[in-house]
């Protein structure tokens, strides 16, 4: 296993008399290889639990493991977990800051002290594998649309060959030709290379077709841990706490409702389109 959390806390403003609990008594294990998306409204304590995973924050309290060893421990190199557990935050600004795209993706191996041309390979590895090719090495960071800007700065991240690469909202504020186009590399980089990809996301429609296992949380806790189609199984549930099915699981019922023979457990709409058309052959239609 990569990752394993036992009874974290954290609380913000722990000393004042408004503390809150971001999050609350969280125990998890990522193992190695897994696509998981973890979903909850703002304010579900997300981000706060993904910045434990690297430690970026170091909790209340409770442990944080990372290949069995105590990240805590005086003698465990926070700078070797940064390396393998990359973190690409919401707003790709936040991590872009060189003169060129180049220069960007090289910086994180080159503090690693790598040699120079082992620094330049990988940065042109990871920068092919998001789908930027030279014509972009030389341009500024700043200047390109918000979704190359959030393709370099995975490509930053990736340069640092990772074992485990964490997203916070990747594809926020990207039209859906962007948004697919993301998604559809980082899905290919997991099935390529079998990294552990941890994605955090508000579209259920995304997390369905791209994750294996989903983690809900509300109120810095969680809430569920299982395969999408279980979770979406309890969508009563989620829409108690602002989240919600995708819509084609909503379509499934309501078809189930009116008499079709439908599987209700459909979470993409390839799935959907699937029962819908064994439905209607066994209806004779």
């Amino acid at each position: 296993m990569s990752i394993k959390l036992e009874h974290i806390h954290y609380i913000y403003e722990a000393d004042t008399a408004f503390p809150v609990h971001a999050t609350d008594d969280v125990s998890l294990e990522i193992q190695d290889g897994e696509f998981i998306a973890l979903i909850g409204h703002t304010g579900s304590g997300k981000s706060t639990l993904i910045q434990h995973m690297n430690g970026l924050i170091r909790p209340t309290s409770g442990v944080i493991y990372y290949n069995g060893k105590n990240i805590a421990d005086e003698d465990f190199s926070m700078k070797e977990l940064r390396s393998k557990v990359g973190l690409v935050f919401q707003y790709p600004e936040h991590q872009l800051f060189e003169i060129d795209v180049f220069a960007d993706v090289c910086f994180g191996p080159k503090n690693l002290g790598l040699p120079k041309e082992e620094i330049e390979q990988r940065a042109k590895d990871a920068l092919k594998m998001v789908g930027m090719d030279e014509s972009y090495y030389t341009q500024s960071p700043f200047e390109l649309s918000g979704g190359q800007k959030r393709r370099v700065a995975i490509a930053g991240v990736l340069a640092m060959k990772p074992e485990v690469l964490i997203l916070d909202e990747p594809t926020a504020g990207l039209d859906p030709r962007g948004r697919d186009e993301i998604l559809d590399q980082i899905a290919e980089l997991h099935k390529k290379s079998h990294m552990t990809i941890i994605l955090v996301s508000h579209s259920m429609e995304d997390v369905a077709r791209y994750a294996q296992r989903l983690i809900v949380m509300n109120k810095g806790k969680v809430v569920f841990d299982a395969a999408p189609a279980e979770v979406f199984r309890q969508y009563k549930q989620l829409e108690a706490i602002g989240l919600a099915a995708p819509q084609v699981t909503y379509i499934a019922h309501a078809l189930k409702e009116h008499g079709f023979e439908i599987n209700t457990d459909v979470t993409t709409i390839e799935e959907a389109k699937q029962e819908i058309l064994h439905a209607w052959r066994k209806r004779g239609c």
